[in-house]
């Protein structure tokens, strides 16, 4: 079947509606009645960092999403999205390549946040999910968040937390078969750069990272703002679907520039079962 531009982008970029109730680790939520995003106020996004952090997962989301601040002015819909690093203490973190980082809050003081992003640590597998207070802030966090976005192996955190049960999911290639045998009640896709699941965006991690990103860029914004924060990081957007497989659920919902173009077509991955 060929598809056109439009059915296309609706097939590949069907995603959770705007304004639509927060994540809860039981797949419910609370609604929100404040406009998202907001008119009058930036949306904040916090970054989950630990010592181990994985540069690539940390850098790719927070460059992408904070570069909305220079093609969102005067359109109507906020002045894009304010990102900011959160650590369990608000001690400086180093990351697993040697980056020494000063996160700007704490636990403790973190403002509201609107996305949440976890980025893959080197204690994703093991240290991070023994550490109770890290899993209970993050299902928290979850709780009053739009959007949860994992990178590479910060979906063991999410699931961990049992923010991904019954729910679908990716993770980093290498480690499909370890969360499977983890986590059998969260539906792994394999082969797809990422997957958007109601308010949970589960990504394979390393330069795939951009993708999921940009992604929510053009969910909340548009093409418009996308293709410009694409532009100013030589990232081609839209993606050519055969080099960035995507798998979307909720075929109900589309981004903004989609939602008049009716039904949509939902694309799967080629292969989106747990490995054997």
């Amino acid at each position: 079947m060929t598809l056109t531009r439009p059915t296309l982008l609706a097939a590949l970029f069907t995603a959770f509606a705007l304004g639509a109730p927060a994540l809860t680790a039981a797949g419910g939520g609370d609604h929100h009645p404040e406009a998202f995003p907001p008119p009058d106020r930036p949306l904040r996004a916090g970054f989950l960092v630990v010592d181990g952090v994985y540069s690539s997962e940390l850098v790719a989301p927070y460059d992408v999403l904070h570069h909305t601040v220079f093609h969102t002015a005067g359109r109507g819909d906020g002045p894009g999205i304010e990102v900011f690093t959160v650590s369990p203490d608000g001690r400086p973190v180093t990351t697993f390549e040697g980056l020494h980082l000063t996160p700007h809050h704490s636990f403790e003081n973190a403002p509201p946040i609107d996305i949440l992003v976890v980025p893959s640590t080197e204690g994703s597998m093991g240290r991070d999910l023994e550490n109770r207070r890290l899993i209970d802030w993050v299902r928290e966090t979850a709780e009053s968040a739009r959007y949860v976005m994992s990178l590479c192996d910060g979906a063991f955190v999410l699931a961990e937390a049992g923010l991904l049960h019954g729910r679908s999911a990716t993770t980093f290639p290498g480690d499909y078969e370890a969360f499977a045998a983890r986590f059998p009640k969260v539906k792994l896709r394999v082969n797809v750069s990422f997957v958007h699941d109601g308010a949970l965006l589960t990504s394979q991690g390393g330069a795939k990272s951009y993708d999921v990103a940009m992604y929510l860029v053009d969910l909340l914004y548009g093409e418009e703002v996308a293709s410009g924060v694409g532009r100013g990081l030589l990232l081609p957007w839209p993606v050519d679907p055969a080099a960035a497989p995507h798998m979307v659920t909720d075929p109900g919902a589309r981004p903004r520039q989609e939602r008049e173009a009716g039904p949509a077509e939902v694309a799967e991955d080629p292969e989106g079962e747990p490995p054997p």
